[in-house]
């Protein structure tokens, strides 16, 4: 496979598996909100005052809200946010993108991107971000992505990489891409990394219906992506032989406090 989609058509490419992306995407481990806490400060969540941005299904959405954050979900696709008001119909949803976020200046304490960063133009996000954040908030950006220092794992995204044409080509990958660069002259503290690793035990049914709701395989369509799907499936397998994947996640954070 070597034709490539428009560029655009991968960022738009969620709705039409939305109900698989809610089916089958992971959660978040609680680590990832207790480290957000320690880098952000302690009433980063509980009573704070949170934008849920390219929210998607309302996956992160759903966990900041257990943590005890007043959330607003913030997500431009029709699909995704069908499914995320079908889950969460008391949290409020706004159509929106973070290159043009429809909020009013120090309006939230957290800006959170969960798996959607690589979306945004960081020029127009991050001041944005920083615009709509109080004085002491933070913007935080995280991804889960495929452990490389677990050996099956990255054997699977080394063959990913050879077949499908988009893989990876929005930068999902470690520090926040561009976020440095964009800070430009705009008070902000250096922006803080971590990286957590953490698992989940699925059937291998499910981790293929993960794969099949990433971007990359949504562009090409259910007939093009099922013979990749299939050989992924007879590697699983081997790999796997009873059948349970032991999903191995690297879980990327980056953190930038406002003075």
């Amino acid at each position: 496979m070597t034709d490539q989609p428009p560029s655009a058509d991968y960022a738009l490419s969620f709705d039409t598996v939305a109900a698989q992306y809610a089916t089958a995407r992971p959660d978040y481990p609680p680590a990832l909100f207790d480290t957000i806490e320690e880098l952000a400060g302690p009433g980063a969540l509980r009573g704070a005052d949170v934008l849920d941005v390219g929210a998607g299904t309302g996956i992160a959405t759903r966990l900041l809200r257990d943590r005890g954050a007043r959330v607003i979900a913030v997500e431009p696709g029709t699909g995704m946010a069908a499914q995320l008001r079908g889950a969460l119909p008391d949290v409020p949803l706004v159509r929106g993108i973070g290159d043009a976020l429809p909020f009013a200046d120090a309006c939230a304490d957290l800006v959170a991107y969960a798996q959607s960063w690589h979306w945004t133009d960081p020029a127009r996000s991050v001041p944005e971000a920083l615009r709509v954040l109080r004085p002491g908030g933070s913007l935080a950006l995280w991804w889960n992505v495929p452990d490389p220092d677990v050996a099956w794992t990255a054997a699977q995204e080394a063959r990913l990489q050879e077949r499908l044409p988009g893989y990876h080509r929005h930068g999902v990958s470690t520090r926040a891409p561009g976020i440095i660069t964009s800070l430009g002259p705009t008070p902000a503290r250096a922006p803080v990394f971590r990286r957590l690793h953490w698992t989940r035990r699925i059937p291998v049914d499910l981790h293929l219906a993960h794969l099949g709701s990433r971007s990359y395989f949504a562009v090409l369509g259910p007939e093009r992506s099922a013979p990749v799907l299939a050989d992924e499936r007879a590697h699983l397998l081997r790999d796997f032989p009873d059948g349970i994947v032991e999903d191995a996640y690297a879980l990327e954070l980056t953190v930038v406090r406002r003075p």
